[in-house]
């Protein structure tokens, strides 16, 4: 949906982006920012193609499945990242992040069944999380200090550009009957973007103490996720109830866990909602499970409304517009503007959802061109009304980050980030099936499920709104 922007550069001077673009740190700025531009252009694609997918493998179920395992293979992904970096260096870590997204991609591109499709997009999320993760951390070893805040900001710039090519890859393919293909593209770009890896960060870095890693808590909260995923499988009303409650015990269990470790995955406090610091985590985790939704956006477009896949795919990407814009016009808002704009993101989110509760299921009744533009000012409310609080709450979190945390605090957002969207695509996954996605299925079942999603997920931005008054005080 949205990259996560980096801590803020310990340099007071800031380098002009022709600095950036230029001679070799620009072949640099592209070895690092290609990674990133891969795997978003990736989220894009699969959201594009899913629907075709499942009419030509099948496994409508577990639709959901396809996000959900992606997510939490980023999560471990992007975890490991950092001793990978110390073991093999810059190059060779980025090189084997590339295999990795690659042989994914080349699984899901062959997949005879769903089964197989899952597979492969966990192998591409372990990748991509790694991807993510490394074009972040190089930062700080390929370009001087002056450079950190271009180059945050490029990267991060990458979820824009995917917004752009990801459906049009995705949408082109699937709308000529090759959804395979949009796969198999990803193979070319990324083999060129290995040999441009292997020649720029030849010799970038040096050997460093492999750091601890916190598998015990990221273990409890991918099995949280997997377990109300689970959940959704099942059309027991009691067999679901379980499945949700085994996650939030294991979520619990996480939270417990990491507050007694010696290797922690958050910060001091961070844990803790009645504390400003533990509020905006949670606004974080609760703006990304509200935006989770996004997921059925095309097949309720398409099997509803008759959207060909292209423009589905363009009218689901209004969300990570809307947030892009949200954030790049809030970001220079500071003080009691930053608070309200904060508190105020929330309610906008919460109130786009409601609207595509009633938008979305409307089987004619409305004119094309309408629905259209009403559908995606609802989406882009959506992605807007997080993105104009997202600048001031990642603030918020370095400001308040416990002393000699900064580090760690930051890198927490990335991890709450990736969790929150793993849990809302679980979630997501368990009440469309509930609410009839597959059973009845077609037309009505699809009605059904987009008024219980779109309804029910509106009210994490409304907690989020709740939290957002605690952490507009921090």
């Amino acid at each position: 949906m949205s990259a996560v922007a980096s801590s803020s550069s310990p340099s007071s001077v800031t380098a002009s982006w022709g600095d950036l673009l230029r001679g070799r740190n620009g072949l640099l700025a592209v070895a690092l920012t290609g990674g990133v531009a891969l795997h978003a252009i990736n989220v894009h694609i699969v959201t594009t193609v899913l629907p075709s997918v499942v009419q030509d493998i099948g496994g409508l179920d577990w639709y959901a499945w396809n996000t959900t395992l992606f997510v939490v293979a980023s999560i471990v992904g992007a975890a490991v990242s950092v001793r990978l970096l110390a073991a093999r260096g810059p190059r060779g870590a980025c090189l084997a992040a590339l295999a990795l997204f690659a042989l994914g991609s080349a699984a899901c591109a062959a997949a005879p069944s769903m089964p197989w499709m899952l597979a492969g997009r966990s192998v591409q999320g372990l990748g991509g999380g790694m991807l993510a993760a490394l074009s972040y951390a190089l930062i700080r070893v390929v370009f001087a200090p002056p450079l950190w805040p271009r180059a945050v900001a490029l990267v991060s710039g990458m979820w824009g550009v995917a917004t752009l090519c990801g459906p049009a890859v995705g949408g082109l393919f699937a709308q000529a009957g090759h959804w395979r293909w949009a796969f198999w593209t990803l193979l070319p770009v990324s083999a060129l973007q290995a040999a441009l890896v292997a020649v720029q960060l030849r010799g970038k870095g040096v050997a460093e103490d492999r750091p601890a890693i916190a598998l015990r808590q990221i273990a409890l909260l991918a099995a949280s996720v997997l377990a109300v995923a689970a959940a959704s499988l099942s059309p027991q009303l009691a067999w679901q109830g379980a499945g949700v409650l085994l996650g939030l015990a294991l979520g619990a269990a996480a939270i417990a866990l990491d507050r007694r470790a010696a290797v922690r995955l958050l910060p001091r406090g961070a844990t803790a909602l009645a504390s400003p610091l533990g509020a905006v985590y949670g606004c974080v985790a609760l703006l990304l499970v509200g935006t989770t939704t996004e997921i059925y956006v095309p097949y309720f477009l398409q099997t509803l409304h008759g959207y060909t896949p292209l423009a589905a795919g363009y009218l689901t990407a209004a969300m990570a517009a809307g947030w892009s814009a949200g954030s790049l016009l809030s970001s220079g808002r500071a003080g009691t503007a930053a608070a309200r704009l904060l508190r105020g993101g929330p309610v906008l989110c919460a109130i786009s959802l409601l609207a595509l509760a009633v938008l979305i299921p409307l089987h004619g009744g409305f004119a094309a061109g309408a629905h259209l533009l009403l559908s995606g000012l609802a989406l882009a409310g959506v992605g807007a009304g997080v993105g104009v609080g997202w600048p001031h709450l990642l603030t918020r979190v370095l400001r308040l980050a416990p002393s000699g945390e900064g580090g760690l605090a930051s890198a927490a957002i990335t991890t709450v980030q990736l969790y929150g969207m793993a849990i809302g695509a679980a979630i997501a996954g368990l009440v469309a099936n509930a609410a009839g996605l597959t059973a009845p299925g077609g037309v009505v079942g699809a009605q059904s499920a987009a008024v219980w999603l779109f309804a029910s997920f509106a009210l994490a931005p409304a907690a989020a709104a709740w939290l957002a008054r605690r952490a507009s005080q921090g």
